[in-house]
């Protein structure tokens, strides 16, 4: 592609290069005049610090922000608010070259190449210079700007394209990859992505404010979202694609006493005496906007622009075999895949599709060997081919489970692929059990086996025709081989163990989009259930989270489990309690939409539960699991009629901000998620005790509705709804705008 990167290098010399940019995202695009241009200054030339002038800017955008590049230390490149004419300016990124600390200072600035424009109206633009520091290193910034949105989305490249080896070396400073002054900025706020939580077992969002004795103080805070707010009610946000469980974290804002934030690298974001070639930073966001507004547009960001096909942003509904499966062994005493058989995935998705659900997933058991991934053909001698059918019949898509690290011992991959088996200071990992199936090894996902593993699930998508995968079991941790793609053995086995983890959470983005080149449509979820995982923005520039299993452990609440014919869940069984658990991490949809955090929940017996379930699962968790040929007719019928309701404008609320009153397992706990443009969606009513509720909701939704009985509605002078209730059942639902 004109303009465009292509050449490519061995993964040993791929410091981080995760690159979120595959060729199927493109659509060329001839240059547009506006969107990248050179600006004539209107004033005297800026000045170098060496006194010389500074090169013109380069600038793109859209109606909403403008981006200026200089390539100076101090204003290496500046957002605008068009709307305030408020600049924000970014300090030059710092590279550890050699042992010393380089300043990425541009002696000139270029376009990068030809404008293009990804398949979800983003625009990309490019600059690229020389380091005036080091003439032979070529560094490119990439620019995404969506065309109504102020969120801008970014990374920088540093290329040698000099005959003289260049290393990275650690020096006095950190790799630093942004610097930003919040002098101006009256409130400062953290927005961090995965605290673990043990009373709910899940991550969960957390917001702290900065007060002024963290920057006297030097202190640092991990994000990956910070956000400053100016007296003038106008608010700059800063994020990072990673991902991590905190506190540990590979990279971090550091403080500093003049209120100077610089975004830096803790541990494994590069390899001591690693030869430079080329080094893609971690992409990176930025955004101006009205402070009020801010989360609603990082949000929307997050659901139209940050993942490029879209697929994954939609608001399905799936069905889980899980539960059942687990249900079969603990309460029925019989084992995992007993009855997972042909016969019994067609009752499940004859049921399935009456709920009205859309995405099957067959989970552990449906393969033989671990690393080949082939369709077990005791339990399925047909393939998968008469369930495919089946689903085919009632418009529903095939979901399927994997382990990407485990490979059987007597599989064709480990064969071909024992080196890459996980090692751990100078010791091969051993074989382990999967859910019963061959005892299998281990492997190294930030090794070659990455690649054979992507191959592996492109051949299962084509021969099986599954257009969802969920991945399990993925640890942050686990590898400090020396033959891997994480260093070697001139590095430490702490080091190579750091790079290990800080490259895993990219590599499956990698992993992704090279399955997406053969099959844009594929949705990718990440199982997030336990403790340890990469958590954070980077895997949702390429799919979704598996938030929460069945939650906490008897472990976690510190009860005694007395047997092992027991499962040692706790929020396992129909009724209330497990949709408090599972409803406690909804505060993520004020920064990303909660159709991206895939929970399930049950549909049993009585209507009562069914009633509180249901209401919990259309605020966009969307999922369902449990013994679905046990759910009475009356059961199945009146989940399929909410869930064709909740269809109607699943859209709208998936695109609506949330607005939440009361506590999660409280006396009064309301959700309300309305569209701002087509005012349809739904309102949620739950309450503890039994007793009246009125709600008045803050929009001014569609008079057209359907609601629970029990459920009155008016609407007062100025259109808004008026809700009330008696709650003898513990939820009531409201949809607005439906047929």
């Amino acid at each position: 592609m004109p303009g465009m990167v292509t050449t490519m290098v061995s993964r040993r010399d791929f410091l981080q290069g995760i690159s979120a940019l595959s060729v199927s995202d493109l659509v060329r695009q001839g240059a547009e005049a506006e969107a990248i241009s050179a600006k004539a200054p209107s004033e005297p030339p800026p000045q170098q610090l060496n006194g010389t002038p500074a090169h013109p800017e380069m600038e793109c955008g859209n109606s909403l922000v403008r981006v200026r590049v200089s390539g100076s230390s101090s204003d290496f490149w500046s957002l605008e608010r068009r709307a305030s004419g408020q600049i924000y300016r970014f300090g030059c990124p710092i590279f550890p070259l050699g042992g010393k600390s380089v300043p990425a200072t541009l002696k000139e600035v270029r376009a990068g190449g030809a404008v293009e424009r990804l398949k979800n109206g983003v625009t990309e633009c490019s600059f690229e210079g020389p380091l005036t520091a080091a003439p032979s290193l070529l560094l490119r910034m990439t620019f995404r700007i969506a065309p109504d949105n102020p969120v801008v989305r970014f990374r920088y490249s540093l290329a040698n394209q000099g005959a003289e080896a260049v290393t990275f070396e650690k020096a006095d400073g950190r790799l630093t990859y942004l610097s930003m002054s919040f002098a101006d900025m009256s409130r400062v706020k953290e927005v961090r992505l995965s605290d673990f939580n043990s009373m709910l077992h899940s991550d969960t969002v957390s917001e702290f404010d900065i007060p002024q004795r963290w920057f006297a103080g030097e202190l640092n805070v991990a994000g990956p979202i910070l956000i400053g707010e100016s007296q003038g009610h106008e608010a700059l946000l800063l994020a990072y694609e990673h991902g991590s469980q905190m506190p540990d974290t590979f990279l971090r804002f550091d403080l500093q006493p003049d209120r100077v934030v610089k975004l830096v690298a803790v541990k494994g974001n590069y390899l001591s005496g690693q030869a430079l070639k080329v080094f893609d930073s971690v992409w990176m966001e930025a955004a101006v906007c009205p402070a009020g507004a801010v989360a609603s547009q990082f949000r929307t960001f997050v659901r139209k622009y940050l993942e490029a096909q879209g697929e994954s942003r939609r608001p399905y509904l799936y069905y889980n075999t899980w539960n059942f499966q687990e249900r079969n062994k603990w309460w029925n005493g019989k084992g995992y895949f007993t009855s997972y058989n042909e016969e019994r995935m067609l009752q499940e998705i004859d049921i399935a599709h009456t709920m009205g659900l859309e995405i099957f997933v067959m989970v552990s058991g449906w393969h033989g060997k671990t690393g080949d991934w082939e369709v077990n053909r005791e339990r399925f001698p047909h393939d998968l081919k008469k369930i495919k059918a089946r689903l085919d019949q009632h418009g529903m898509k095939l979901g399927l489970w994997f382990n990407p690290t485990m490979a059987a011992v007597s599989s064709k991959i480990l064969a071909a692929y024992r080196s890459c088996i996980l090692s751990w200071k100078g010791k091969l990992a051993e074989p382990g059990d999967v859910w019963g199936s061959e005892v299998s090894y281990p492997m190294c996902l930030v090794s070659a086996y990455a690649d054979a593993y992507a191959d592996t699930v492109i051949r299962v998508a084509r021969e099986t025709g599954a257009r969802y995968f969920v991945w399990d079991a993925v640890a942050q941790y686990g590898c400090d081989s020396p033959d891997h793609w994480h260093g070697t053995s001139a590095n430490s086995e702490e080091e190579r163990s750091n790079s290990y983890g800080f490259q895993l959470p990219l590599q499956l983005v990698r992993i992704v989009e090279k399955v997406k080149l053969a099959y844009p449509e594929i949705i990718f979820d990440f199982d997030i259930t336990e403790t340890g995982r990469a958590v954070g923005l980077s895997f949702l520039s390429a799919g979704r989270f598996f938030l929460i299993n069945n939650g906490p452990y008897l472990v976690d609440y510190d009860l005694p489990h007395f047997s092992d014919t027991e499962s040692d869940n706790i929020f396992f069984y129909p009724g209330t309690a497990r949709t408090w658990i599972c409803r406690r991490p909804l505060t993520y949809d004020e920064w990303i939409p909660s159709n991206l955090f895939l929970t399930h929940y049950l549909p049993d017996d009585p209507a009562s539960s069914q009633l509180v379930n249901m209401a919990s699962l259309i605020l966009g968790q969307n999922g369902i699991w449990g013994d679905l040929p046990k759910v009475s007719e009356a059961g199945v019928q009146w989940i399929g009629e909410v869930m064709g309701r909740y269809k109607q404008v699943r859209e709208d609320m998936a695109e609506s901000d949330p607005i939440r009153t009361g506590e999660v397992a409280g006396v009064y706990e309301v959700h309300e998620k309305i569209s701002n443009s087509s005012n349809r969606g739904a309102v949620v009513l739950f309450s503890a005790t039994k007793g009246r509720i009125v709600y008045v909701t803050e929009h001014t939704p569609k008079q057209t509705f359907w609601a629970t009985p029990g459920t009155k509605i008016s609407f007062d002078g100025q259109g808004h709804a008026v809700l009330e209730n008696d709650m003898e059942s513990g939820a009531a639902i409201a949809f607005f705008g439906v047929g």
